[in-house]
């Protein structure tokens, strides 16, 4: 199968192209390079430096290539930043994907799979007496960010296109998925970030008090989620987390045991838009894929850690 992955030289979309050349698929790639790297594009994918807003060149992609399947990851992601520029992160994350499933229609591909978020798209999870509450499928949107919007904004342009064309789409809301080829200069990384400042005994940040709660998944589980459900031709929504909230400070005590560091973290101003705390129940998943978590939490970061020793 030709599969195109947007967003493909990334942290997560370089992932996925390798499992995906491993499983025989003929694999193109875009990415205008801005978070991604161009050393994490797999030799054996056709690659594009293009931007996900640039409608010609992707009409030029998909008239050049068979396209079958398109796993759709390209945005911006940073919840703050989208805070103050909600115009752009508009035009990036909902119009160019508008424009996007407009080629990916007309191609007739067998299956479209977008990348949700399942860490802001629900809202607050922290209850009352501050415990958890691990979010379903089911439950109801409460966006807190521009970000969070713009990923609820396309899911619910695509189940308009299931239901009005047939359309063969999938939402996969992702938990905070970490591993090696996370950009310590990016937004979301808080445990690549951690790890560049550990390895270099550089001083970490840590926003607010730490107590704000997190789901972590390694980027491998996130990678096999991915490739079943190509396989299985799954459609709807599902969320792909531990099922776990771990706070930041938590991390970083992990983080810092494992890495001999001995710093005190700084604690500076937490910003807008941000949730206390979340996590997903992916009994879905689970039940429809067989899908469970295989690299555990302190696994997962010795294995970021010791990538940054050795870069």
């Amino acid at each position: 199968m030709q599969v195109l992955v947007t967003g493909g030289a990334g942290f997560v979309g370089s992932h996925l192209a390798d499992g995906l050349i491993k499983q025989g698929h003929d694999v193109i790639l875009i990415d205008n390079l801005q978070t991604g790297n161009k050393a994490n594009v797999n030799p054996r994918a056709l690659f594009y430096r293009m931007d996900i807003t640039d409608r010609a060149g992707l009409a030029q992609v998909f008239a050049r290539n068979e396209i079958q399947a398109v796993f759709h990851l390209a945005s911006r992601i940073n919840v703050r930043e989208s805070m103050v520029e909600p115009v752009d992160y508009a035009d990036v994350n909902v119009t160019a994907s508008l424009a996007l499933i407009e080629l990916a229609k007309a191609a007739q591909v067998e299956s479209f799979i977008f990348t949700s978020t399942g860490g802001a798209i629900y809202g607050e999870g922290q209850q009352a007496d501050n415990s958890a509450r691990a979010f379903t499928e089911e439950d109801p949107a409460r966006p807190r960010s521009h970000y969070a919007v713009n990923k609820l904004a396309v899911e619910n342009h695509l189940q308009i296109y299931a239901e009005t064309y047939g359309f063969p789409s999938l939402a996969l809301r992702f938990a905070n998925v970490y591993g090696p080829r996370q950009n310590p200069q990016g937004y979301a990384g808080v445990i690549s970030i951690f790890a560049q400042a550990m390895t270099r005994g550089e001083e970490v940040e840590i926003y607010g008090d730490g107590s704000q709660a997190r789901d972590f998944c390694y980027v491998s589980d996130i990678v096999e989620a991915c490739l079943t459900a190509l396989k299985l031709r799954s459609t709807g929504a599902y969320n792909l987390g531990s099922g776990q909230p771990t706070s930041i400070t938590q991390i970083f005590r992990t983080m810092a045991a494992l890495a001999k560091y001995h710093r005190s973290p700084k604690h500076v101003e937490r910003p807008q838009g941000e949730v206390n705390m979340y996590c997903l129940n992916s009994a879905k998943a689970q039940r429809d894929w067989g899908w469970t978590l295989r690299v555990d939490l302190e696994q997962g970061l010795t294995n970021v850690l010791q990538s940054f020793k050795q870069a």
